[in-house]
């Protein structure tokens, strides 16, 4: 079993000018760059205006390191300090289970582990000590 533990940047609607300065700062190379617009439309949620130029998610490599970025969605609270979270990456759903559950004990569930157009299993949850983790199990193609 493969696992992987990557920091994730939540940013304010300035996600892209982020990718950029770390791009010129750290060298980095951007591997991955989806905006909310660039997503599959959900009649049942339709997509505000302003959120459609703002990143859903990126991935970019500094060194042999990962880091992934997104920004909030516009109305979504942000605060100073807690916009960094670990990311659990993980090839197995079942394990992805036992993981998120693992976590979830004397904690909160911010998104229920549940299948995701990018991610069989994918969820968010906050453990007992307030640190948060997003759940996300790889797709095997």
């Amino acid at each position: 079993m493969t696992m992987k533990l990557i920091p994730y940047l939540v940013m304010n609607g300035n996600a892209k000018e982020a990718i950029q300065f770390y791009k010129e700062a750290l060298e980095a190379e951007v591997l991955f760059v989806q905006s909310f617009g660039e997503m599959p439309e959900n009649a049942e949620f339709p997509l505000p205006e302003e959120a459609k130029d703002r990143v859903s998610h990126a991935t970019i490599q500094v060194g042999e390191t990962h880091l992934m970025l997104s920004d909030t969605f516009p109305g979504q609270p942000h605060q100073s300090g807690n916009q960094v979270t670990i990311c659990i990456t993980i090839g197995d759903a079942e394990k992805s289970k036992q993981i998120f559950d693992a976590l979830a004990k004397d904690g909160q569930v911010n998104m229920p582990l549940q299948e995701t157009f990018f991610s069989p299993a994918y969820g968010n949850v906050t453990d007992k000590f307030g640190i948060c983790f997003q759940i996300f199990t790889e797709s095997k193609m």
